[in-house]
C-alpha cells in the first residue's frame, strides 16, 4: 500500500517536464472510453487514481465514432429529397457543402470534449498526467520525469490503424478515421482501403456528399457480419454511385502528378490502375502497446494484443488490461463492459469475467447495419441446430407509414427460445436491437421480448413480431387445436 496520499481535494493535471513521484490505488494508461471510464469510476468510488494520456482525451469514440456519425446524418439528409418523393413532397436536390459538413461533425466533438476532459476528471478527483507511459517496473510508470507507482493498472492503450503490406504505401500521405475530418478541401475522387464498418460507412457518406469514391477490399466487404444483411447494405452502396472492388489486391501504391495511383490485381486474374486525389486507410486496428515497455511489468502479449484471463488480469497479477488493448476490434461497448468488470474486480473484490454474449456492433451506413451476441454462422457452429425468426421490415406499419421499409431483423434462438443473437439492417436498426441486448445479456428467453407491451406503430415492435413468429407453429398447431376443442366441452 502506498505510504504517501495525494491531496485529491485539488487534483492537477502535470506535463510530464517535472520532477515528481506519485503514489496511487490505480494508475490507468489510455483516456479513451474504457480508461475514463476506469478512472472516473475509480475516483468516484474513493480510489486514488492517476489517468495517463499521451495525446488527445477522449480517444476513437470521441475523434472517429462520434464524427462519423455526424457524417453519416449529413450524408442521410443530403438523399432526403429523393425520399421524400415517394410521399408527394418534391423539392430539389440540395446544395451540399462538404467543408460545413465536416465543420458540424468537428463541432459536435467540441460539444462531447468537455465530458471527457482533463478538467472534468480533475473536479471528480482524478489526477491527469500528460505524456508517453512506460513501465520501468512491475509497480511502476515513468512519464517524462515523473514516476508513477500504485497497487493496481489499468491498460487501457487503444488501438492504431493497422498498416497493410503494400508496396509504395508507407510514401503516400493517408488519411486515418480520425484524421478525415480534418480535410481542408473537398475531395476529387476519394480512394478508400478497406472494406469494413469504417470503410463502409465513410465510403457512402463522402459519395453521397458529392464525392467520387472508389473502395478495395481484398476479401469482401464487411465479411465479419451475417452475409444476408451485408448484402443489403452491399447493394445500397452501389445504387449510390460508390465504385466497389472486392476480393482485389493492390499490389501497388504511388505518387503521381495528380495525385495517388493504386495498382489492383482481380480475383479474377485481371488487373487495373486507379488514380484518385486523397487516400483513407481503413484496414483495421492493432493494439497500441509499442511504447509500454510491457516486458519490463512481466506483461504477455498476445496475436491480437495484451494477454489476459477471464477477469481481464494479465500475467502480471497487479495489471489489468482492456478495450482495444485486448481485442483491437472492441466496440465502444465492449470497451464500457471491460472497464465495468475491471473496476469491480479491482476495487469491490468481485469475482466477475467479461462476458462477451451480448457483445454489439454498428455500421453507421444507410441502412443501418446493426448486430448483438452471436451471428447465424457462429450460433450454427456453437449449438448445431438453431431457430431463426427473419421478419422483413414491410410487414412492420411504422416503417411502410414513412415509405422506408427496407432491411428485415433476424433473431436466432435455441430450440427452446434462449435468445443466442440477432441483427438487423434498416433506418435505427440498432435502436431495433435494444430490447434483444437486454434479453442476451440477462439471460432471458424469447418469452420475455413476446410478453413485453410496447408503443405502436413502432419500428421496435418488429421484436414483438419476430418473438410471436417463434410460438405461431406451436400455438396453431393440430394439438392446440384438439386441446381448445377438448375445453370447450366444459362450456
Amino acid at each position: 500500500m502506498p505510504s504517501r496520499s495525494l491531496d485529491f481535494a485539488r487534483p492537477a493535471v502535470f506535463a510530464g517536464g517535472m520532477t515528481e513521484r506519485i503514489e496511487c490505488d490505480i494508475a490507468v494508461v489510455g483516456a479513451g472510453t474504457a480508461g475514463i471510464t476506469v478512472a472516473a469510476g475509480g475516483a468516484l468510488l474513493g480510489a486514488k487514481t492517476v489517468l495517463i494520456e499521451r495525446d488527445r482525451m477522449g480517444g476513437a469514440r470521441l475523434y472517429g465514432e462520434l464524427p462519423l456519425q455526424a457524417l453519416a446524418a449529413a450524408a442521410r439528409h443530403a438523399t432526403d429529397w429523393q425520399h421524400a418523393a415517394k410521399l408527394g413532397i418534391r423539392f430539389d436536390e440540395p446544395d451540399i457543402d462538404i467543408l460545413a459538413v465536416l465543420r458540424h461533425a468537428n463541432a459536435t466533438i467540441a460539444a462531447a470534449a468537455p465530458n471527457d476532459s482533463a478538467e472534468r476528471l480533475g473536479a471528480l478527483g482524478v489526477t491527469v498526467l500528460q505524456g508517453e507511459a512506460r513501465f520501468a517496473a512491475p509497480d511502476t510508470l515513468n512519464v517524462g520525469s515523473t514516476q508513477v507507482t500504485a497497487r493496481r493498472f489499468v491498460i487501457a492503450s487503444g488501438a492504431k490503424p493497422a498498416m497493410p503490406a503494400i508496396p509504395g504505401l508507407t510514401d503516400i500521405a493517408c488519411l486515418t478515421p480520425q484524421s478525415i475530418f480534418d480535410l481542408t478541401e473537398r475531395p476529387l475522387h476519394l480512394l478508400v482501403i478497406g472494406g469494413g464498418g469504417t470503410g463502409i460507412a465513410c465510403a457512402q457518406a463522402f459519395q453521397r456528399l458529392g464525392v467520387r469514391v472508389t473502395l478495395v477490399e481484398r476479401q469482401q466487404c464487411l465479411a465479419r457480419h451475417d452475409p444476408e444483411l451485408r448484402d443489403l447494405v452491399v447493394d445500397a452502396l452501389r445504387r449510390d454511385g460508390v465504385t466497389l472492388h472486392e476480393q482485389t489486391t493492390i499490389t501497388l501504391a504511388e505518387n503521381s502528378a495528380t495525385g495517388i495511383v493504386l495498382t489492383l490485381h482481380h480475383a479474377d486474374g485481371g488487373t487495373d490502375r486507379i488514380a484518385g486525389s486523397h487516400l483513407l486507410l481503413a484496414t483495421g486496428w492493432q493494439a497500441d502497446l509499442d511504447a509500454l515497455d510491457l516486458r519490463q511489468a512481466g506483461i504477455t502479449t498476445g496475436p491480437r494484443g495484451i494477454a489476459v484471463d477471464g477477469t481481464l488480469r494479465t500475467s502480471n497479477h497487479h495489471v489489468h488490461a482492456i478495450g482495444a488493448a485486448v481485442d483491437p476490434q472492441a466496440t465502444t461497448a465492449i470497451a464500457v463492459h471491460h472497464a465495468t468488470v475491471a473496476l469491480k474486480n479491482i476495487l469491490l473484490r468481485l469475482p466477475l469475467r467479461a462476458d462477451r454474449r451480448a457483445a454489439a456492433d454498428l455500421v453507421a451506413c444507410d441502412p443501418e447495419l446493426a448486430c448483438v451476441g452471436l451471428s447465424e454462422a457462429a450460433a450454427r457452429a456453437r449449438h448445431g441446430r438453431i431457430h431463426i425468426q427473419r421478419r422483413p421490415f414491410i410487414l412492420n406499419e411504422r416503417a411502410l407509414a414513412e415509405g422506408r421499409s427496407e432491411g428485415l431483423l433476424k433473431v436466432m434462438t435455441t430450440s427452446t427460445g434462449r435468445i443466442l443473437g440477432a441483427a438487423a439492417v434498416g433506418p435505427q436498426a440498432a435502436e431495433i436491437l435494444h430490447p434483444w441486448a437486454l434479453a442476451i445479456g440477462k439471460g432471458l428467453g424469447i418469452g420475455a421480448v413476446q410478453a413485453m407491451i410496447a408503443p405502436f406503430p413502432a419500428r421496435g415492435s418488429s421484436a414483438l413480431q419476430a418473438a410471436a413468429d417463434f410460438y405461431r407453429p406451436k400455438l396453431f398447431s393440430p394439438l392446440t387445436r384438439r386441446i381448445v376443442q377438448f375445453l370447450a366441452r366444459f362450456g
